[in-house]
């Protein structure tokens, strides 16, 4: 059996009591969502701290880059963008309305800031932006139904 059917109204149910739509499967998805929000901001906090303290660990020259910035604004971008997206994380899975804006958001303002940091470490960023996109879906599309 399926835990997405529909419960059937009980005697001691008044008949003017609106009834909450049960969850679907796609809960499991925006929980992912949530999750991965939380390790994504991780990985940019950690992303960001390197190029605070180790300018020299990627292997590109500020020139290189899509931006024009220092290494060491590109970590605090990375790191404050991390921060937000950890506890946006944490917001999404509680179930907040806000969390799934700000969620939306910061993955989007995420996949931009790995895109022009593209060059510095391609692989990565590669990754960290197809799942900021698995984010924006599931956030976008079936955010709501973890509330309930």
């Amino acid at each position: 059996m399926s835990d997405t059917q529909q419960q059937r109204p009980t005697a001691s149910d008044p008949p003017y009591a609106p009834r909450r739509p049960e969850p679907t499967g796609w809960v499991g998805f925006v929980v992912f969502a949530g999750v991965m929000l939380m390790m994504l901001g991780g990985f940019q906090a950690i992303e960001g701290l390197v190029a605070i303290f180790r300018d020299d660990y990627y292997l590109v020259t500020r020139d290189g880059l899509l931006l024009t910035m220092d290494l060491s604004a590109w970590g605090w971008t990375h790191l404050i963008i991390g921060l937000i997206a950890v506890g946006t994380g944490i917001g999404v899975l509680l179930g907040q309305t806000w969390a799934r804006v700000v969620g939306i958001i910061i993955a989007v303002v995420s996949a931009l800031a790995n895109l022009a940091f593209l060059p510095a470490y391609p692989i990565w960023c590669t990754i960290i932006i197809a799942m900021d996109v698995l984010v924006i879906y599931a956030l976008a599309v079936h955010g709501r139904e973890v509330r309930y």
